[in-house]
């Protein structure tokens, strides 16, 4: 089967200040080396301008994300190429991170796990792979659509099907006139401009969504309840490391010493059930029970964790 001719006046046309030459690198490679990396972090010095000035609809894609997961619904991400596997990359991080699986955010990279280590042509091309690879989603789940350009036809697949079945959809791209952000409910378009090497979006670009799906992610766990102050509490403490995190942040937390909070801790199962005995002073079992009163709730004002309410409970106040 012959392959589909590009349509170059479409190519060629494309508006996006990535694949503009940026005038401050045109002599890059006549630069000796310490200039060149000093070039490269002038150029990076710009990104948090740029994503500081979406703060505003970073916010408005936090609160429809809790509101997602609120009712039970899922966040689906959708991408190929940079921005894909950065999507990939922020799902996989929540697991271990905070207790949040593919049950509740969910990666979709053109040309499946084999794109994440190898470059897989022409997928990201495809719309109908975009709207199949995403699959069954419903008026419960956000769709969040990843694409430098802002035009990705997978991308564009995927968010279309999002919305032929009644779900909520956003866009991040680096492109201000992404012509995907046309029809979403929330567009994050962070204008990082042209690239140290033109096109290179795996540079200002990448560094732009890397940093916004950072706050996106983060923000979304905290209202949801998975700190407690500035403090991991849904860590899965599957290796060494991640079980002395665990007992360091309850040290942190309660000042008491490490191996009371081990202690604690191994009775608890749990680092939320572990922080409630040991701030109230009570044993596990009646800090158990005051977790199950207190579950996490993002419309609980000032204690989406519960961990403060349950230990006013336990000490006869009243929390907020």
């Amino acid at each position: 089967m012959a392959e589909k001719p590009h349509d170059w006046r479409e190519v060629l046309g494309l508006r996006s200040p990535t694949e503009e030459r940026n005038p401050r690198t045109e002599d890059v490679d006549r630069l000796r080396t310490g200039d060149l990396v000093r070039l490269m972090i002038a150029e990076d010095e710009a990104v948090l301008t740029a994503v500081r000035a979406v703060a505003d609809q970073v916010t408005a894609l936090v609160d429809l994300a809790v509101e997602a997961l609120s009712v039970g619904g899922r966040i689906h991400y959708s991408g190929a190429g940079t921005s894909g596997r950065l999507a990939v990359l922020d799902a996989v991080e929540l697991l271990p991170t905070y207790r949040v699986g593919p049950e509740t955010v969910v990666p979709h990279l053109a040309g499946g796990d084999r794109a994440m280590m190898h470059a897989v042509e022409g997928v990201e091309d495809d719309p109908t792979a975009g709207a199949a690879d995403l699959g069954d989603v419903g008026p419960a789940d956000l769709v969040i659509g990843l694409a430098a350009s802002g035009r990705t036809p997978y991308v564009g697949g995927a968010l279309s099907h999002a919305r032929e079945r009644r779900a909520r959809t956003a866009l991040i791209a680096t492109n201000p006139r992404a012509a995907l952000a046309e029809d979403v409910d929330v567009a994050v378009l962070v204008d990082t401009g042209p690239e140290v090497i033109t096109g290179s979006t795996r540079m200002k670009a990448g560094t732009a969504q890397k940093m916004v799906l950072n706050m996106f992610s983060t923000a979304v766990m905290v209202r949801l309840g998975k700190t407690y102050s500035n403090l991991m509490t849904e860590v899965a403490p599957t290796n060494q490391k991640l079980r002395a995190r665990t007992v360091r942040m309850l040290v942190q937390a309660t000042d008491q010493d490490p191996e009371r909070c081990a202690e604690v801790l191994a009775a608890a199962g749990d680092a939320r059930t572990a922080l409630v005995a040991l701030i109230a002073g009570i044993d596990v079992a009646q800090a158990r029970e005051l977790i199950a009163e207190f579950p996490p709730d993002a419309n609980r004002i000032a204690d989406p964790g519960g961990v403060r309410s349950a230990v006013a409970a336990a000490r006869g106040e009243r929390h907020g």
